[in-house]
C-alpha cells in the first residue's frame, strides 16, 4: 500500500454530519439528471475516516462518464462546494471526485464490474443474516 508523506496529504477538513448528508444529496441529484445507471451511495464511516460517503455510478459511454462528472461539479460548484481533487478525466473509464466527506467514482461498467468496489465496501458493511431456522418436525411427531 502506497502511503502518502504527513506533509504531502491534502487538507481533509471534515463537514458536519448535516454537511455530508447535503452533499450526498447535490450529489446524487446531479448523477439522477444526468441519467447515471445504477446509483449507489454507501456510507463508509463505520470502516475508515478517509470519508464518510462513496457514490458510485455507471456511465454508458466515455462521453457519458465525461457529462457526469461534469454535472456533479456544477451542481456541487452552484453550492460552493468545491473538490479538493479529480482524477481520471481524460480516461474516462473511471473518474474519482473527491469532495473530501463525499467521495464520487464514475465508471463504466466494464470497469465497475472489475474493482467491484460496492462488495469491498458494501459486504464489510453488511451484517451477517441470521440463519434461518428450519421448521420443527416435533408437531408431527407428537401426534
Amino acid at each position: 500500500m502506497n502511503m502518502i508523506p504527513a506533509g504531502n496529504r491534502p487538507d481533509r477538513t471534515r463537514t458536519e454530519n448535516a454537511d455530508t448528508e447535503q452533499m450526498t444529496a447535490v450529489v446524487l441529484s446531479a448523477l439522477e439528471d444526468a441519467k447515471g445507471i445504477d446509483i449507489r451511495s454507501l456510507d463508509v464511516r463505520s470502516l475508515t475516516d478517509i470519508t464518510d460517503c462513496m457514490v458510485i455510478v455507471t456511465g454508458s459511454s466515455d462521453r457519458h462518464v465525461k457529462t457526469l462528472s461534469e454535472r456533479v461539479l456544477e451542481f456541487m460548484g452552484e453550492r460552493n462546494w468545491n473538490p479538493i481533487g479529480m482524477e481520471g478525466e481524460d480516461s474516462r473509464d473511471w473518474v474519482l471526485v473527491d469532495y473530501v466527506d463525499v467521495v464520487v467514482h464514475i465508471m463504466r461498467e466494464r470497469t465497475r464490474k472489475h474493482y467491484d468496489l460496492e462488495g469491498l465496501w458494501d459486504n464489510s458493511l453488511g451484517h451477517a443474516a441470521p440463519e434461518p431456522e428450519e421448521p420443527s418436525d416435533t408437531a408431527g411427531m407428537n401426534a
